[in-house]
């Protein structure tokens, strides 16, 4: 107990001293490298002669390079990823401060070939090699820009996309319409990675797609009329789209690979590459960096809400008043963030009025479910007796409550999108980029903060529903899956932690089963841990390894399944008492996902955040 006792302390301590003078904490919201390469690519495009910061981003990756000349998107990826390596490449020739015959550059360019040239990169890097002037366009891209024009009664309309696919989406259509290339006479030439003839590249849009894109084109037709009107419209509509969302710092909807392609693609409908709008978004991109064992990183999104909300949680879980000053800066900051417009989230759920929060410090018209219930969490304290978190916490609620979905569950931005079009869509990890499906994790999460934070009666049928929604979805073995974290522990403790606040006992098989499978991955030295290739092998890969997070998670589902601290849990918290101080390749492995194999996060705030939360929760459960 001294132990627990000495690292609730020592955390609370760290965290205190990490705290902005605005209440915020803003740890590094890390995604490898392809930021920091597609910002090199931006700026040298753009010809802003950002020299310090171009050299910065650029010592930073060649630093992320692998011996075999790959580099890798998390420590236990087999070889390398080509698609990283190839972004690596390209932004470090862009910079000028590597050169092509340089050894390193030579063994990237051999692992690319190796790995299946340009063509072998995903989707997304396509599109951007393509827009500077690397890879060609496609003769018809795998969504038509008429698709900005079908209504919401269509099968399959822009509004069905996931919020996060449609704002990356909608400038890719005007590029895709466009064919819009550019390049500079800094531009490398990257063709010697082209592993067929320019001329016969594919973007391998089968027949069976070219019959859903004629299905979507016919649509518009006998519903507009005219195809030249309709494709002039459809543009406009794609253009409005992204100009009335910019945030006020300048970003479309405050991440990096929207604002990236949205200044790409009011370049291609003629905008000055030094018009307001376009340097005002250049601007925004910039603000998102962080610097990391002193070199420069471009964070994918500002992480500061999400941050600040774990954090104020955690500290008063761990005994902090909510009366302390940290708290209460924590608060204050939160309170001013919760939205008061409407955001697209208004379309699926047109009964709600605005009063959620968003990820980042900057948005102002997308909130999440998650981050909804983490900042509710951290001001549950401060409402009684005060009329301003009163009325910030009614909106809360009714936000929150409002977006449930027909199935059960909760999404993450918006309600009842899930659509099986979405599947015939020939775009990889198309799931993961347009859909936004009742997950294990929202569903969770939001059920345990119901259930331990709020006066919602036992019998509303809100619970029953969510908690069957979990019950149909454990896998086999007695996890869930979770979509937006490393990926069948994050799942489990969600549902675990939710389920038991919801009312489900703890002797009911789901629990049980979950708790068995929890202690049978539980690895020698009492920690847990799981590998990235989690997410795309769509089973449990153990990383054979021990990581903080991991553990606090297994710990904190085992603490809310049992009675009393099991063998398993006292080998647990051991091993998060003695390794709280910890530096190595465990502490800096993802523990985040946006996009299976592709995409994966660093939230360097979470080996402090979850650990202390176990450890409280521990302590309260267990404690004298």
């Amino acid at each position: 107990m001294t132990d627990t006792i000495s690292g609730i302390n020592d955390l609370i301590t760290l965290l205190r001293k990490g705290q902005s003078p605005d209440g915020s904490w803003n740890y590094p919201f890390e995604t490898g490298i392809s930021t920091d390469a597609y910002m090199i690519i931006l700026l040298r495009t753009l010809e802003i002669h950002d020299e310090k910061l171009i050299h910065g981003l650029a010592a930073r990756i060649i630093g992320k390079q692998e011996e075999n000349g790959a580099w890798k998107i998390f420590e236990d990826e087999k070889d390398g990823n080509a698609t990283s390596t190839l972004e690596a490449y390209y932004g470090l020739l862009y910079s000028g401060y590597v050169q092509k015959e340089d050894p390193r550059m030579k063994a990237a360019r051999k692992f690319i070939r190796e790995h299946g040239g340009m063509e072998s990169v995903n989707v997304f890097t396509k599109i951007m090699l393509s827009t500077t002037g690397q890879y060609p366009w496609p003769e018809s891209f795998p969504v038509p820009v008429e698709i900005m024009l079908l209504p919401l009664s269509f099968p399959l309309n822009f509004y069905q996309f996931s919020v996060y696919g449609r704002v990356n989406l909608a400038p890719i259509l005007i590029l895709a319409e466009t064919k819009f290339s550019i390049k500079t006479k800094s531009s490398p030439d990257l063709s010697n990675l082209l592993l067929t003839r320019s001329g016969a590249v594919s973007w391998e849009i089968q027949p069976e797609y070219r019959s859903l894109l004629s299905f979507i084109k016919e649509g518009v037709e006998d519903l507009l009329g005219l195809s030249e009107q309709f494709h002039s419209l459809a543009m406009d509509r794609a253009k409005k789209y992204m100009l009335e969302r910019i945030e006020p710092d300048g970003t479309f909807y405050s991440y990096f690979s929207s604002t990236f392609l949205m200044i790409f693609a009011l370049l291609s409908l003629g905008y000055a590459k030094d018009h307001p709008i376009i340097k005002k978004a250049v601007a925004g991109l910039k603000s998102l960096r962080t610097d990391i064992d002193g070199l420069p990183h471009m964070q994918y999104a500002n992480a500061s809400v999400w941050n600040t909300s774990l954090i104020n949680t955690a500290l008063q879980l761990a005994g902090l008043s909510p009366k302390d000053p940290a708290v209460k800066r924590a608060n204050t900051y939160l309170l001013k963030r919760q939205h008061d417009q409407f955001g697209d989230w208004v379309i699926h759920n047109p009964i709600a009025l605005p009063g959620g929060w968003g990820f980042s410090d900057v948005n102002t018209r997308n909130p999440d479910i998650d981050d909804t219930t983490a900042s509710l969490r951290a001001i549950a304290r401060s409402v009684e007796g005060d009329s301003v978190n009163q009325e910030a916490w009614d909106r809360g609620i009714q936000w929150l409550l409002s977006m449930q979905n027909e199935d059960g569950g909760w999404p993450s931005f918006e309600r009842n999108t899930e659509n099986p079009w979405l599947g015939f869509l020939p775009i990889e990890k198309g799931e993961y980029m347009f859909g936004d499906p009742t997950s294990a994790d929202l569903t969770g999460r939001t059920l345990e903060f119901l259930g331990n934070y709020t006066n919602l009666p036992a019998d509303d049928p809100l619970y029953k529903k969510a908690v069957n929604w979990l019950l149909d979805h454990q896998e086999q073995d007695g996890s869930w899956y979770g979509r937006w974290g490393i990926c069948y522990i994050y799942g489990t403790w969600a549902a675990v932690t939710g389920l038991c606040a919801a009312g489900l006992s703890k002797d009911h098989p789901s629990i049980r089963k979950a708790s068995d499978w929890l202690k049978e991955i539980q690895n020698q030295d009492g920690g847990w841990g799981e590998s990235c290739l989690s997410d795309s092998e769509k089973s449990y890969v153990p990383l054979n390894a021990s990581t903080l997070t991991d553990t606090a998670w297994a710990l904190d589902a085992l603490i809310a399944a049992e009675d009393h601290p099991t063998e398993a849990i006292q080998k647990g918290i051991h091993y998060l008492t003695h390794s709280i101080n910890k530096k190595d390749w465990t502490t800096a492995y993802p523990k985040g996902q946006a996009m299976a194999g592709s995409f994966y996060i660093h939230y360097h705030s979470y080996r402090y955040i979850f650990p202390l939360m176990a450890l409280a929760n521990y302590h309260r459960k267990f404690g004298q």
